[in-house]
């Protein structure tokens, strides 16, 4: 739908008709235009992964959020919803300046089984908020929202240490369907200051997660070296990408052929439809044995031979010798 004109635009519009400023305006519009078009980019810091490979990153992230979705719901006793909300690549010293001083941070261990990819690890932070209340549900609480201004205690650490592990062992899953690797929380970190996983400067992913519950909506994040995630999603990518598959005539034809001889023993019902009609009700009580009814086709009209109700051939009705018969003609064309 085109924007409406304010009436100074169209004060401005019918002043330059006047003066010969069309062509100007045409001009000015022609470059916002262009400007409109162009995207920032930082050669600095270019992109590493393609549209495609955030693509398949993003399929994997959101097999994990189904999953860790209905976990949480068993754990708060209460509808939540997981969901990818955007993949981007930043510096790490940004995603580590983005974390409050008391971050709710695990530190997975992430090791392929192949000895050609190293180990690595995954960060996952969530939002303190959701950590308070998340222990509070998991020990019987109300599960009213607070953020208490203090560290967590000890007990919660565990509680929230059991909980990690348990959505480490989901994050697995979810990758080992496409690439074979061991999953395994190391620790929590509470404090966002002192964690110093990567060099600033390296290249990571982030996974940004929004979770929804009736009470409150709190961001999560899985961040991740692309060094690592570069090779790893290269080789996955591959191997699951869709391909024509190429069938080998022979051995359809043998398989059409086994498929052939297991269903030969089939018993099936073959009938031969003369012709069909309509009667009320009271000709067919007044039938009596030798009455003859009239039909739309000639004696040596084709018929039709049903198989399981659907006809399948045109034959002619005939006589071999003391029996009634039928002889194929044709196949009717589906």
């Amino acid at each position: 739908m085109a924007e409406a004109l304010s009436q100074s635009q169209i004060d401005e519009l019918l002043n330059k008709m006047r003066t010969g400023g069309m062509e100007e305006l045409e001009q000015e519009e022609a470059e916002n235009a262009a400007r409109a078009k162009e995207k920032e980019y930082d050669f600095s810091s270019p992109k590493k992964f393609t549209k495609d490979q955030l693509k398949s990153l993003n399929s994997l992230y959101e097999n994990f959020a189904r999953v860790a979705s209905s976990y949480v719901t068993s754990v708060l006793r209460d509808v939540c919803e997981i969901g990818v909300a955007q993949i981007e690549e930043q510096r790490y010293y940004e995603y580590s300046n983005s974390l409050p001083d008391n971050a709710l941070v695990a530190m997975i261990s992430f090791q392929p089984e192949s000895q050609q990819y190293d180990e690595t690890l995954l960060m996952m932070d969530m939002a303190t908020s959701f950590g308070y209340f998340l222990v509070d549900r998991m020990l019987g609480g109300s599960g009213a929202p607070s953020q208490p201004d203090r560290d967590y205690s000890e007990i919660e650490l565990v509680v929230l240490e059991h909980a990690f592990k348990n959505i480490t062992r989901y994050l697995k899953e979810a990758w080992c369907n496409n690439f074979p690797v061991n999953m395994s929380l190391q620790n929590i970190e509470t404090n966002g200051r002192l964690l110093q996983a990567f060099s600033p400067q390296d290249i990571v992913v982030i996974v940004s997660f929004e979770i929804k519950t009736a009470d409150m909506v709190a961001p999560a994040n899985v961040c991740m070296p692309a060094e690592n995630l570069e090779k790893i999603i290269n080789s996955f990518s591959v191997k699951y990408s869709r391909t024509v598959k190429q069938h080998d005539k022979e051995e359809e034809e043998n398989r059409r052929n086994m498929m052939l001889e297991c269903l030969k023993d089939t018993d099936v019902t073959v009938e031969a439809v003369l012709e069909q009609c309509q009667m009320d009700v009271g000709s067919i009580v007044n039938l009596k044995p030798n009455d003859v009814i009239t039909l739309n086709t000639r004696i040596t009209d084709n018929i039709q031979l049903v198989v399981e109700g659907d006809p399948w051939f045109e034959a002619k009705f005939g006589k071999l010798g003391p029996r009634s018969a039928v002889k194929v003609i044709n196949t009717i064309e589906k």
